[in-house]
């Protein structure tokens, strides 16, 4: 099976390309990336990067590029955000939905209305960025001028219609010098079904500045999701990324953060809540290359049914990096006897004075504390929901307060939690 997805690329191709018209990247890096796929070939369990989780659900699939029409995003939007939101439909924007101040407009490049990016741009060796680069057909560059403290959230609100559509964005987020600012990114399915969205956004904080991202992914588990982020901070930064994931049948997120300047902080938390037949995967790397920085990294996981989770988080400290403080922490809840974790995390320290530290757990709650809180007069599901919402309630509390209101809506719709 999997050497037949090895040679799908071809394949996988023709069928976008007769749906494409124009996307973010100019005619010339399109065809640099159509070139590099075409000697590539989807991952397989043999690869080490992609050891637990198989793409054949998506390689073996003829997705199309088309747009979708909605009425309104009220039901997406995040109540009480006070944001600027700007709307994309299977991948296209859609001016009509969207909303923003005009001081916000003049910070925010739409890149399909000003004809795409034409200049010079990496593109990397992995099958899904050669993809996003051939057939991204929209995105924004966000652009924090220096000492800018931009009040207000971006609201980024990606909505998937119909059946087999692939939705392809590409973002740039660049914040200067001292400069602060907020993006939320939300991913939502509407009459879906096996669709794709493949997303990957490039982030560079200058010195001084502060970022914050909040990724809420709730797809329904019929769709897929692949999203690599890369990250560049410069000296004196801060950044801090949430990644909460409610939904998808297959999820990889592929997290890269090169912290090039000293006297940087770096935080990446994450929770997801698995059933079903889902499949989630967290790749993350910090990558400390110079000293007196400090990460820290909390993802836990509640999986229930059939339903697969797969970490893999890796701290590169190199040899110059000295006074490195980076601590990172994987814990896992099976709520049944069929799901599964693949937890991998890892250190690897070229420097000798540094405060470094992993760790991984995976468990079933606690029978103690069930029949204790039964005992209080709650019903067993009662329990459990309790329990779970306390182990993952550190890194929901790490969230603002609407978005939290808004992840506990998905949970009850989606999940029938209780919450008290």
């Amino acid at each position: 099976m999997e050497l037949a997805v090895e040679n799908n690329v071809h394949k996988f191709t023709q069928a976008l390309r007769g749906s494409f018209r124009q996307g973010v990247f100019g005619e010339k890096l399109r065809a640099k990336a159509l070139e590099l796929l075409e000697s590539n070939r989807f991952p397989t369990s043999h690869d080490e990067y992609w050891k637990y989780t198989r793409v054949n659900r998506i390689s073996t699939k003829e997705f199309k590029i088309q747009h979708g029409e909605l009425t309104s995003i009220e039901s997406f939007k995040i109540k009480g955000l006070d944001s600027n939101a700007f709307v994309f439909v299977n991948g296209f924007f859609s001016e009509k939905l969207s909303t923003f101040s005009d001081e916000c407009k003049s910070l925010v490049s739409v890149y399909s209305l000003l004809g795409g990016i034409t200049s010079e741009y990496t593109i990397e060796n992995g099958i899904f960025d050669q993809l996003n680069t051939a057939f991204a057909t929209d995105g924004l560059h966000i652009s924090i001028p220096k000492n800018v403290i931009l009040e207000q959230p971006i609201e980024i609100i990606h909505v998937q219609t119909g059946n087999e559509v692939i939705g392809s964005v590409f973002h740039h987020v660049d914040v200067a010098r001292l400069a602060q600012a907020n993006v939320v990114m939300t991913f939502h399915s509407l009459e879906a079904t096996n669709s794709f969205v493949n997303v990957k956004t490039n982030v560079s904080i200058e010195d001084g500045a502060h970022l914050t991202m909040t990724k809420v992914q709730t797809e329904s588990n019929q769709n897929y999701h692949i999203a690599t982020e890369n990250v560049n901070q410069a000296e004196n930064s801060n950044f801090t990324i949430n990644t909460i994931i409610l939904g998808g049948e297959l999820v990889r997120n592929n997290l890269n953060i090169r912290v090039n300047g000293q006297n940087c902080e770096t935080n990446l938390n994450s929770a997801y809540i698995l059933k079903g037949n889902q499949h989630v995967d967290n790749h993350t790397l910090v990558d400390h290359r110079v000293a007196n920085c400090l990460s820290n990294e909390l993802y836990k996981g509640v999986i229930d049914d059939k339903a697969i989770a797969v970490f893999n988080g890796k701290v590169f400290v190199r040899k110059d990096a000295q006074k490195i403080n980076a601590f990172q922490s994987n814990g896992n809840v099976l709520l049944s006897d069929s799901a599964s974790v693949n937890s991998k995390p890892e250190l690897e320290i070229y420097a000798d004075d540094v405060k470094c530290s992993h760790g991984s757990t995976t468990g079933q709650l606690d029978d103690k504390a069930v029949f204790y809180l039964r005992s209080r007069g709650l019903s067993e599901k009662q329990a459990r929901e309790m329990l779970v919402q306390a182990f993952v309630g550190d890194v929901l509390a790490k969230l603002d307060e609407p978005i939290q209101e808004f992840v506990n809506q998905v949970l009850e719709q989606r999940f029938g939690w209780d919450l008290v």
